[in-house]
């Protein structure tokens, strides 16, 4: 199996400014997820922004760089450009890692890559572990997801979904037990590159639009996503100041400015 590794790093994120060049333990976060895509199986790993900024330290540390436009609404559109730019084959595999995921284990990499090299029906492949807590169920920050008995995807949703109607109207709030199985979505995703071109000329639906989830857009348009439970669990993602602070004081003992 051959696939590339693509690492979406735009500077200028709303939530956490110049988000791939803050520190955790001395490096950056691109360089976090840089090296952490070298441990996979991937033949090649692609740092992908407009900014030089990022460019300019992602080629100090030995990586790979592709500029592209500003136009970018998302990572997969940037990545997109990367396809094209980069000349690879529509069937190439591409894997979406962004520079948020410090902690995302290289063998989901190789996993996402296995589960839509495998599968010919699939367009899209990714990853999901099980939710244990209510706290998980209930925060809309917290995509969920059905699958259906083939292991594709039905829906993603901020909700919790499938909705126990009696175990909630027994116990709003409350993690139901019994057959309800939810499952939390790993934002790790694998493409092949042709698919790509096609997903970014189509509009955001509906859907999308109304859960500010990317992946709706396939579905609507009758795409299939499979999706795995994670072999392991990956770490927690960095979206703001404060996640950067408790994932620096897990990781350092303390929580440094940069």
């Amino acid at each position: 199996m051959s696939y590339t590794v693509v690492i979406p790093a735009r500077y200028g994120a709303s939530r956490l400014p110049g988000k791939p060049l803050r520190l955790i333990a001395g490096r950056t976060l691109v360089e976090h997820a840089w090296r952490l895509a070298r441990e996979s199986g991937a033949e090649r790993v692609i740092v992908a922004t407009d900014d030089e900024r990022v460019a300019t330290v992602a080629r100090e540390f030995g990586a790979e760089v592709c500029i592209t436009g500003t136009q970018h609404a998302s990572g997969t559109d940037r990545i997109a450009e990367v396809a094209r730019v980069v000349g690879l084959a529509d069937d190439h595999i591409v894997v979406n890692l962004q520079c948020d995921e410090p902690q995302m284990p290289a063998a989901l990499l190789d996993q996402v890559a296995r589960a839509i090299a495998e599968d010919a029906e699939v367009s899209i492949a990714t990853l999901c572990a099980p939710i244990r807590e209510a706290a998980e169920l209930f925060d809309p920050n917290v995509v969920k997801v059905v699958v259906n008995a083939r292991g594709h995807a039905l829906y993603f949703s901020r909700a919790p979904i499938p909705w126990a109607r009696d175990a909630f109207a027994r116990a709003p709030g409350v993690m139901p037990e019994g057959d309800a199985a939810y499952l939390r979505h790993i934002g790790l995703y694998a493409y092949r590159a042709g698919f790509l071109q096609e997903f970014v000329g189509w509009t955001p639906c509906m859907l999308e639009r109304t859960e500010a989830l990317e992946q709706l857009r396939a579905l609507w348009h009758g795409r299939v996503i499979r999706v795995e439970v994670a072999h392991v669990r990956p770490g927690p993602g960095i979206d703001t100041e404060e996640d950067l602070t408790a994932l620096r004081v897990a990781v350092e003992g303390s929580g440094p400015a940069g």
